[in-house]
Order: C-alpha cells, then structure tokens, then sequence
C-alpha cells in the first residue's frame, strides 16, 4: 500500500462521521453544484458525486430534494468557499475548508477557535503547501475485477494509487483528475460508492496522547461549526 492510503486511512473520510454534520456538509454540496451547473444530475457530474454520497451515508431523500429546491430559488445567494490556515498547539498545521454565506461570521468564529484552544490563525498560504490537494474515490469491488488490470487503465486518467478492500476499491489522484476518473468508472459501469477531496500532509507530527488530545479539541470545535466542511491537519 502507499503512502497516501496509509498516511490517510485511520482518517478516511472522517468528515462524515457525525450524523447532522455529514447531511449539512452535503446538502451544502448539492447546493452549490446545482447553483452552478444547474439541478439536472445527468448534466452535473458535481451534483451526481454529491448525490452518491448522499446514498452512501443513507441521507434522507427529502432532504436531498430540499437542498436542489432551495438552490433553484433565486432568493437564496451562493455560498462562497473560504480556505483558513493556521497552527494548532505543538507545531501542528491545520488547515481549514469552509462553505459560507457570511464570510466576516465565519472568519471571526474560526479565529476565535484557534484563539481559545492554544493556536493561532496564520494567512494564506502559511500551510497550504503542506498538504497535497487530491481527489479520491470509493468503488464497489466486483467478483471478476482484475484489479492490477483497472488499475493500468486508471493510471491514464491520472490514478497514483489503487487499494484493494474486501469489498470496495479506493483509488486516489490528483485534484484536478476528479472528471477523467469519475468519466471513467461512469462509462465502465462502475458504481461508485462515495468519492471526494482530500488534502495529504507531506509530513506528519507524532504527539504524546496528552498533546494529541489538545489538539483534537481544537479540531473538533471547528468541524463542529455549520459553515465547516472539512478539517485537515499534519497529526499523525
């Protein structure tokens, strides 16, 4: 296995794994995807992953179809994407995605989180560059499947690693091959169980559990906020 999948797996789509957060996240998905290219998912790859993984957490429907009915409204603005950066407590980057329609709010709670918990919020690309930008992808494992086959195929469309479960396949690469691999598995007939981004730290920092258990609750505290999609940080 490789670096990405070992440096990641303990934390493998951590992000949904809390019930309210993960429907909020994705319904903030859908939201922009059909803002942007509109609430059709068989002219909207966007709104297709997002619909995906909607299933794959077992996201009610209606909640789903309310999430495309309020983005087809003309009173309900975008949501813009921030990025925050900064430093947790021990020397550990943290790096933060968020989708918010009150960027001056957002701003003001994520400092006050790092504030509060022993950090502090640093500017644009103070981390940035530690973390790789990737797109990944869950794909259910079929009886036939030669994987070392699929996975020579993939690597034109960009896959640098592939990782066999018992029942699914997860394949990484980078963040702008998300189209020619989700291109690929939809036209190959390959149902894709849940996919995404990713940011991997090209280092990681190992802490004594007193250190970690600092840090986790500052990382806890933002992903707690609605307007927070996604934390990501170089804690082993």
């Amino acid at each position: 296995m490789g670096r990405i999948f070992e440096v990641r797996k303990h934390k493998m789509f951590a992000r949904f794994n809390k019930m309210s957060k993960q429907f909020a996240r994705i319904s903030k998905d859908v939201f922009m995807a059909v803002k942007a290219s509109g609430a059709n998912p068989d002219n909207n790859p966007r709104l297709r992953a997002a619909m995906q993984n909607a299933k794959a957490v077992n996201m009610p429907k209606d909640r789903l179809e309310t999430a495309i009915k309020k983005a087809t409204s003309k009173d309900e603005k975008d949501l813009e994407i921030m990025t925050y950066e900064g430093y947790a407590p021990h020397g550990i980057a943290v790096l933060v995605e968020t989708a918010t329609d009150n960027s001056t709010r957002t701003v003001a709670n994520v400092r006050s989180y790092f504030n509060k918990y022993g950090g502090s919020l640093g500017v644009t690309g103070s981390v940035s560059f530690m973390f790789e930008h990737k797109c990944n992808f869950r794909i259910k494992k079929t009886a036939d499947l030669d994987a070392e086959m699929l996975e020579l195929e993939l690597i034109d469309c960009g896959c640098e690693e592939l990782v066999v479960e018992e029942n699914e396949i997860i394949v990484y690469g980078p963040f702008d091959c998300f189209g020619k691999l989700q291109a690929y598995f939809e036209q190959n007939n390959f149902e894709i169980i849940e996919s995404g981004f990713d940011r991997i730290p090209t280092m990681i920092k190992k802490l004594s559990a007193e250190e970690e258990a600092e840090v986790q609750k500052l990382l806890d505290k933002i992903e707690d906020d609605e307007d927070v999609q996604n934390v990501y940080s170089t804690m082993e």
